[in-house]
């Protein structure tokens, strides 16, 4: 703040500078020049009278009165001379010198906004204790979402001073994924994947915001780093939580009960988290007895019709309806907008409640939508397709080239 009102002070003595200087400066020789130019234009207007007389023959001593004029001009040019010499009195430059510093500062008071570059300044100060606290994990009072904001606004003021700080970049793409601010998230981890590529905490964090957006390409991408920090690392639990999560939702179960078990071992029973493993695992395992049980499941294949143009990021939700084509899911999954077609097997642990499993159906329309925003009541604009009424057991296609 300082320096900004150095820089203030300055361009006010520059604006004063360029008020005063033509009150000091110029004025003796203007009135001079001025008077001349005046005293020309008469002794040539009198000239042309005198010759118009002359014609008319009116005047008769022409040459006299020229001789008069001449002599009357040059007598006026050193009384002028002497005469009339600019001063300029303090007094008349005071006021005006006022004038211009209070009209400069009050504008900027008024309208300049100097109280949120106050807040602004204040906020970049407390960077150190927002990054400590949303560090803290075992702090009990979380930030709220306007220190979260305070906390967004310091970070990218801070980058934008020091652009080469990896860590900073980490936090920022860290703090849009809590947000759920994909785009920030993608643009702050991208830049700390480029500056700091071989960091295993960086390509952790990257694989999940590429996670987190859905895009088939990127999400392939996502789990070769996984891979790559698991190479690095053999007991990084975050990543082999990551890539068994992705196993159970692209339907490779035992690939994810295998990460999960792995895991187990590697946190021991006392752990908290080890029942939560169990369940997972318990999970995982009902999905490959029912899938290994065909009279109990539908077994579905999404194609994309050409004209259809995939958004940038999204979900397709693939639902089990009542064959009377009831808008209400009977079961629904939602998996990666990857690459068409999709080929998947909907069981009773898709049914959206425990009352009434996929299984009572005895027959039933399956529906597959492209969801983009992540609202499943969100329906303009998106396409989708539906299948004809099949048995339950069977098997389908469902092209979608529709859009609501």
């Amino acid at each position: 703040m300082t320096l900004f009102w150095i820089v203030t002070v300055v361009l006010v003595l520059v604006a004063a500078a360029v008020f005063v200087a033509p009150m000091f400066a110029g004025k003796t020789q203007d009135d001079i020049a001025s008077r001349d130019e005046l005293n020309k234009a008469f002794f040539k207007d009198r000239i042309n009278e005198l010759e118009n007389e002359t014609s008319e023959g009116l005047v008769t001593n022409r040459d006299e009165l020229v001789t008069e004029l001449q002599q009357s001009l040059l007598d006026d040019v050193p009384a002028q001379t002497e005469q009339h010499k600019a001063e300029v009195s303090p007094v008349m430059v005071i006021p005006g010198l006022v004038l211009l510093v209070g009209v400069c500062y009050g504008m900027y008071f008024s309208v300049g906004n100097l109280d949120k570059v106050d807040n602004w300044h204040q906020t970049v100060a407390q960077l150190p204790e927002l990054t400590k606290r949303l560090m803290d994990e075992q702090g009990t009072e979380p930030l709220s979402d306007a220190e979260m904001a305070d906390l967004t606004l310091a970070l990218r003021t801070r980058l934008h001073e020091t652009p080469d700080d990896a860590t900073g970049w980490l936090l920022l793409g860290r703090i849009g994924m809590a947000n759920r601010d994909a785009e920030t998230a993608d643009g702050a981890m991208r830049r700390a994947y480029a500056l700091d590529p071989n960091n295993p905490e960086v390509q952790l964090s990257y694989a999940q915001t590429l996670m987190m957006i859905g895009n088939p390409a990127q999400t392939d991408y996502a789990r070769q780093l996984l891979r790559s920090v698991i190479r690095q690392d053999h007991t990084n639990i975050r990543a082999m939580s990551l890539l068994a999560f992705d196993a159970f939702e692209q339907g490779e179960y035992s690939k994810a009960v295998s990460y999960w078990t792995m895991m187990k071992q590697m946190i021991g029973s006392d752990d908290p988290r080890s029942e939560m493993l169990d369940r997972s695992i318990e999970r995982a395992r009902a999905q490959v007895t029912q899938a290994s049980n065909t009279e109990t499941t539908v077994s579905v294949k999404v194609e994309l019709d050409p004209t259809v143009k995939l958004p940038s990021q999204g979900l397709v939700i693939i639902s089990v309806h009542s064959a009377d084509g009831s808008p209400m899911p009977v079961a629904a999954r939602r998996v990666p907008l990857s690459q068409f077609p999709i080929s998947l097997t909907m069981t009773d642990s898709d049914s959206m409640i425990p009352e009434r499993l996929m299984s009572s159906l005895p027959q039933m329309i399956v529906k597959a939508r492209i969801d983009t925003d992540g609202n499943v009541m969100t329906k303009q604009g998106d396409w989708y397709g539906q299948s004809e009424v099949i048995s339950l057991g069977g098997s389908t296609k469902v092209l979608i080239n529709k859009q609501y």
